[in-house]
């Protein structure tokens, strides 16, 4: 399972063995992560994985890829909101903190990190499936806003970064450094308020 290979997405057992390959990828990490054990896990032989997955970093990706599309499928199309930006950011800055904070995104982001050096594409092939897709949609509604004369942004990429960035603030230091592994509701409305008030300082209209 080294050679980059295509992935053939047929087949009644290839959702078996993306949920299989998940619950491995989590608790093992990539390189800790088996053919056999994700074979076991997901209940078919290894004939059959390698017969979807020649290569385990295309399965890896496609868990990644298959995650994250189904996050994003959850948020509100900020493009098409017919809100105020404090409304619309609010939205953003919410689908943003949910992510960071889960159970997933925070296991992907310590995989990513500690396979870095081994494979240098893993953390950028795992930020283009997920988090830039999440950005593109800020950036898009950050240029339609401007445009409308409600938000006064030249640097639409930095702005959306910004965002982003705000939304670490307090919680995901804490919980990257087990810190705490549990926030209430009030305290994950607390940074979504700060991030967008602040934003809104910078480049509210």
């Amino acid at each position: 399972m080294n050679q980059p290979a295509s992935i053939l997405r047929t087949g009644r057992k290839f959702d078996q063995v993306l949920e299989g390959a998940r619950d491995v990828f989590m608790a093992d990490g990539f390189e800790g992560a088996s053919v056999d054990d994700i074979a076991r896990a997901a209940g078919v032989s290894k004939a059959t994985l390698y017969s979807y997955f020649p290569d385990k970093r295309l399965l890896f990706m496609e868990v990644a890829r298959h995650e994250c599309a189904r996050q994003a499928g959850d948020a509100v199309d900020l493009v098409e909101a017919c809100c105020t930006p404090q409304q619309v950011l609010q939205v953003a800055a919410r689908h943003i903190l949910s992510v960071i904070l889960s159970d997933f995104g925070q296991k992907m982001f310590r995989i990513c990190v500690a396979e870095a050096d081994r494979f240098p594409d893993l953390g950028r092939q795992f930020y283009e499936s997920g988090p830039m897709v999440v950005r593109a949609r800020v950036k898009e509604y950050l240029e339609l806003a401007t445009g409308r004369g409600e938000l006064k942004i030249e640097d639409f990429d930095l702005a959306a970064d910004q965002l982003a960035e705000l939304c670490k603030a307090d919680l995901f230091p804490r919980l990257v450094f087990n810190i705490d592994t549990e926030f209430t509701e009030a305290e994950r409305e607390r940074v979504i308020t700060g991030a967008v008030e602040t934003f809104l300082a910078r480049y509210g209209a």
